[in-house]
């Protein structure tokens, strides 16, 4: 039996028609389009499918969108007689990824889950309100020089994608000296990104407090497959755990590098990425190129899945 991982991508992933060829080979992955319908509303299913790419990028769509495509993309995995073969010993995903690793860890179902992230992007979209924040990605620059800077202006880090490529994030003006310390400092690249506010800093403190109340409240049980924290980079599997890391998140760095390389670590050489695009793929190549992962974006790509 072959051990891997199951990985899961984050907010910025969708795209307008993304799930729709699963939708149409896959019973198992129609299911799940037909049960986010019923619990998002009629008419989520065409706004996926048909856009407008506007609307699909507002926060209330592209979150429960994108964990309905991972699920709906991991159903139709799980439906091939090889997926038996298969020892999913731990779930992962980037941000809003960890809420599908929830889903895919046999703690919650995938309707349970999806009411979670409804409540958690309306959270996050009032604190983008109250405060001004933004985001930019870093390229190129030592991730020690990085906290460094962040930390004698005020700007925090939000991501540790790759080695190569760091998050920073906080109050709009403290991201913006950062953004020309690190540029004078030798970074190859700083690109500010088109997002709604400061996410994964201490700006989303009051989204952070009241998804805590839901989440206490959640039916989460313990874990079949262990869940790998952005927090810590560490696996959980109590539903205390599981509760609080998912809390926590919203404020805290994403542990994206820690947890490849804990995964690595534990023996894993294989990763299966369920869900629009190749982000994580293309992260997890410039963190440890002896890992091969393998996506299911469409039908076609269940059938190329080697295990």
């Amino acid at each position: 039996m072959t051990s891997i991982a199951l990985i899961f991508p984050g907010q910025g992933a969708q795209t307008v028609g993304m799930g729709k060829d699963l939708y149409d080979n896959s019973k198992e992955a129609k299911d799940i389009f037909e049960k986010a319908e019923q619990v998002i509303g009629e008419g989520f299913c065409d706004i996926i499918f048909n856009g407008p790419q506007e609307k699909l990028t507002e926060t209330a769509y592209s979150q429960p969108a994108i964990l309905t495509v991972s699920m709906a993309a991991l159903a139709a995995l799980k439906a091939r007689e090889s997926f038996k073969e298969m020892d999913a010993r731990f779930a992962a995903g980037l941000s809003l990824g960890e809420l599908s690793a929830l889903a895919a860890s046999g703690a919650l179902s995938f309707e349970e889950t999806l009411k979670l992230v409804q409540q958690r992007g309306a959270f996050m979209q009032e604190a983008c309100r109250l405060n001004e924040g933004k985001m930019a990605a870093v390229i190129g620059l030592d991730k020690y020089k990085i906290i460094e800077i962040c930390a004698s202006c005020g700007a925090e880090v939000a991501n540790f994608n790759s080695p190569q490529q760091i998050v920073i994030t906080g109050h709009a003006d403290k991201v913006e000296a950062a953004v020309k310390l690190l540029t004078e400092a030798g970074a190859k690249n700083v690109v500010p990104l088109d997002v709604a506010g400061a996410f994964h800093s201490t700006l989303m403190q009051s989204a952070c407090d009241k998804f805590k109340a839901v989440l206490d409240a959640a039916p989460i049980a313990g874990a079949k497959t262990p869940i790998i924290s952005n927090v810590d980079a560490k696996p959980a599997s109590a539903p205390e755990k599981i509760k609080s890391n998912l809390a926590a998140q919203i404020v805290s760095s994403v542990q994206w590098v820690g947890s490849v390389q804990y995964m690595a670590a534990q023996g894993i050489t294989n990763l299966i990425e369920c869900g629009p695009g190749k982000v994580l793929k293309g992260l997890i190549r410039r963190t440890d190129k002896s890992l091969k992962v393998q996506n299911i974006e469409t039908y076609e790509d269940v059938g190329t899945i080697t295990f």
